[in-house]
């Protein structure tokens, strides 16, 4: 290998990695809170549909127990 490729690669590596550390400060800065708020709404909305089946099946149950019993 050649010394001026080498050099280039010395240089090169440097400021790839410049260039990644500015775009990941930039994602952090101004990107990352609208990805976060919509993966919060997401969750939400995941966890109330979640809970929407937690809760039918219990009234349901007392339901049944209610009909199954008998009146005394």
């Amino acid at each position: 290998m050649s010394t001026a490729l080498s050099a280039l690669i010395w240089w090169l590596i440097p400021i790839a990695a410049l260039l990644g550390v500015l775009g990941y400060v930039l994602w952090v800065t101004k990107f990352q809170a609208k990805f976060q708020n919509d993966t919060n709404r997401s969750m939400t909305q995941f966890q109330r549909f979640q809970s929407s089946f937690r809760e039918k099946p219990e009234s349901d149950a007392a339901v049944i127990a209610e009909r199954l019993t008998p009146n005394a």
